[in-house]
């Protein structure tokens, strides 16, 4: 799902992955998915240039973040 739609350039947001095409982070996008705000509100009031896939395929990209996350965890004492 996030294949193309999220880019990472040096060049815009010193690398921050970014919606491709746009300058728009996708942290930007997750913070009002945190705040509860459905997809297709965040399309029409917050960013116009961007489709609800678009919305979708940040949130896809934070999940994919995660499962990939190596976690070490300190032995119990």
């Amino acid at each position: 799902m996030t294949k193309g739609r999220i880019t990472v350039d040096p060049k815009v947001h010193f690398g921050q992955p970014c919606i491709a095409g746009t300058r728009i982070p996708v942290y930007a996008v997750l913070e009002l998915v945190r705040e509860g705000i459905p997809f297709d509100e965040i399309v029409r009031d917050y960013y116009p240039d961007l489709t609800v896939e678009d919305v979708r395929a940040c949130v896809d990209y934070a999940v994919q973040l995660i499962k990939a996350e190596e976690v070490h965890l300190a032995p119990a004492p």
